[in-house]
């Protein structure tokens, strides 16, 4: 299930996704008829405009600070600090400065 990372060893998550400017990078780790799970590093300026997801979506931040907006309710994320956004909730992400998450997805029954 998992993919583009070491297994049966010990790594550091932020490592496996770089910054690139004004651009958002992904890089996925396990995709699932169950959910899915990636890494994000977002430029300084950069985010994905507010939208909905069929399944719950924790995001954990792992580098830098990241603003989440979940139902109009805007909060920032330091290293370590983890929320989750909703089924079927509006939510968006922006990056005040460089910052990267794990964003881990549960589909929903109907997705």
């Amino acid at each position: 299930m998992f993919r583009n990372v070491p297994v049966a060893e010990v790594f550091n998550l932020a490592n496996h996704v770089e910054y690139q400017p004004g651009q958002i990078v992904s890089r996925a780790l396990a995709q699932h008829e169950s959910g899915n799970v990636t890494l994000f590093a977002f430029a300084a300026g950069e985010g994905l405009t507010t939208h909905t997801s069929t399944g719950d979506a924790l995001v954990y931040l792992l580098d830098g600070r990241g603003q989440v907006t979940i139902d109009g309710q805007e909060m920032t994320l330091s290293p370590g600090e983890s929320v989750v956004m909703p089924a079927h909730t509006p939510h968006a992400v922006y990056a005040p400065e460089d910052f990267k998450m794990l964003l881990i997805i549960s589909k929903g029954k109907d997705a």
